[in-house]
């Protein structure tokens, strides 16, 4: 097994990489911020991604978070400190890194062992299987926080769930839980949490065994349909209101409700 980290801050903040009989695997690892992901490291998780391609062994690429977690998306608190214009620039590669992912010629599985959250949502959408344990949550509470649904983002949560249950969600900002998640189609399959691993290893190397002409085909096809439906919302809408994602990020620092107090029009 080929294993290489990627160190990204002082703090135990690191993107594991790890090649294993044509199964490339990233781990994203930052258990202090529940496997939250900063501006840098979204964009070393684009490098990384494309990494998997020099190898013409690798067959699939496997992303999970490490421990109870599988990404809480963003860094907010890395918000805090940032102006507007750089929040929305963070917000802009965040989506690249998160498209770049979901083009890759590699059939790609999310392992889902706890909560995948906001941005952590997105970019398991982004992958072509996801696989939820019982700890597995979904959601995207950006409600809370004053993030505008661009329209790629919106278009990932149509597409898979539906526009009802699309703005149940930003509406409300609850998270699914494993049984409900599968049931409406957002998990493809569900595992024990101690029989996760093996279970995703065994999916992998069944699609891994498949024809790659078959997989790359099938990917570039449904990417088609997926290109030719009309946008949901304009590409020039920004990631972060002016108003409420201050305060948003005020709140959510301070670990208080947010008090927003512009009117929609």
């Amino acid at each position: 097994m080929k294993v290489s980290t990627t160190k990204l801050e002082k703090e135990d903040a690191k993107i594991v990489y790890q090649e294993t009989a044509g199964l490339a695997i990233i781990t994203i690892r930052r258990p202090q911020a529940k496997n939250a992901l900063t501006a840098n490291m979204w964009q070393q998780l684009k490098v990384i991604a494309l990494q998997t391609l020099q190898n013409p062994k690798n067959k699939v690429l496997m992303i999970r978070g490490y421990g109870e977690n599988f990404t809480a998306g963003s860094d907010i608190k890395e918000f805090h400190s940032i102006s507007l214009d750089e929040a929305e620039a963070a917000f802009v590669a965040m989506e690249d890194t998160i498209a770049t992912i979901e083009r890759l010629p590699l059939p790609t599985i999310a392992i889902i062992n706890g909560p995948a959250m906001g941005a952590g949502l997105e970019l398991a959408l982004a992958c072509d299987l996801r696989i939820g344990s019982e700890q597995a949550k979904l959601g995207i509470p950006v409600g809370k926080l004053g993030i505008t649904l661009n329209n790629k983002f919106a278009q990932r949560l149509v597409q898979l769930v539906g526009p009802s249950l699309t703005k149940d969600l930003v509406f409300t900002g609850r998270t699914l839980k494993m049984e409900e998640a599968y049931r409406v189609g957002m998990l493809n399959y569900t595992s024990s949490v101690d029989q996760l691993d093996r279970y995703a290893f065994r999916l992998g190397k069944l699609v891994a065994s498949m024809s790659p002409a078959s997989l790359l085909a099938v990917k570039q096809s449904v990417q088609q349909c997926n290109d030719s439906a009309p946008d949901l919302w304009t590409s020039s809408t920004p990631f972060v209101d002016h108003l409420d994602f201050p305060e948003g990020v005020r709140a959510f620092v301070e670990k208080r409700p947010a008090q927003f107090s512009r009117t929609i029009r």
